[in-house]
């Protein structure tokens, strides 16, 4: 899917990620998440239940993460959390690729992992976004995970957690984008906090994980309201 052929307000996956986000500040993220009309929040996983509850009606979809945010637990741990996250009522997960596997160059041990989270997470209908971290890798890898992921089917590939050490790049997206087929998603996340990243982002990109959601839109508002760019799409 093309993002200019849904709403700029969902183009958005609103992130609650931060480890020091109590409850209250999460119920207040999932609010405004509603508010705003966002795709999806990313909540941490201990919030799932709550999280789902909260949106009901909304439109906008519970997603959490598997494996976040090192990709360093085993196959076994990130298919338990698998589980969970769909047994609470997760719409949407983002998994975290083993990276030292990925470096290692053991796409045996990466494929395996990759396809039994597919698995276990398209049986209950359930799309994934396969996290690269890409400040981590060279291009060679960046190209065969999103080969690879395309080949299994994933529905997104996704640049960054945002606790790495780099965030999404132009020029990773634009990467990505080429690696796969127009029928997979290209998520950019990590860094993202301004509008003129967003736009500069918009033409390879399905989706935007941030936790800046709130004050990218109301820029991009008061810009449409301004005149200040000419394709401005409506929210």
């Amino acid at each position: 899917m093309n993002s200019s052929s849904v709403p700029f307000t969902k183009l958005f996956d609103h992130a609650l990620l931060r480890p020091d986000l109590d409850v209250a500040a999460l119920e207040a993220g999932c609010r405004l998440a509603a508010e705003l009309g966002v795709a999806s929040v990313c909540i941490v996983p201990h919030f799932v239940a709550r999280a789902r509850e909260l949106l009901e009606g909304s439109g906008v979809l519970t997603g959490t993460t598997v494996g976040f945010p090192h990709g360093s637990q085993s196959t076994r741990a990130k298919l338990a959390e698998t589980e969970d996250a769909l047994a609470n009522g997760a719409e949407e997960l983002d998994m975290v690729v083993n990276v030292g596997r990925v470096l290692s160059l053991d796409f045996e041990y990466v494929r395996a992992e990759i396809a039994g989270i597919l698995d276990a997470a398209h049986a209950r209908g359930v799309p994934v976004k396969v996290i690269f971290e890409t400040g981590y890798l060279e291009e060679r890898h960046k190209r065969a995970l999103a080969e690879l992921s395309a080949e299994l089917g994933a529905d997104w590939v996704k640049t960054s957690t945002g606790f790495g050490p780099g965030g999404a790049t132009l020029s990773d997206v634009q990467l990505l984008r080429s690696a796969v087929p127009p029928s997979i998603g290209v998520k950019a996340s990590g860094g993202i906090r301004r509008l003129d990243q967003v736009l500069e982002l918009l033409p390879y990109v399905t989706r935007i994980g941030t936790s800046q959601t709130h004050a990218i839109l109301e820029a991009y508002r008061e810009r449409q309201a301004n005149g200040s760019f000419e394709d401005a799409r409506r929210s």
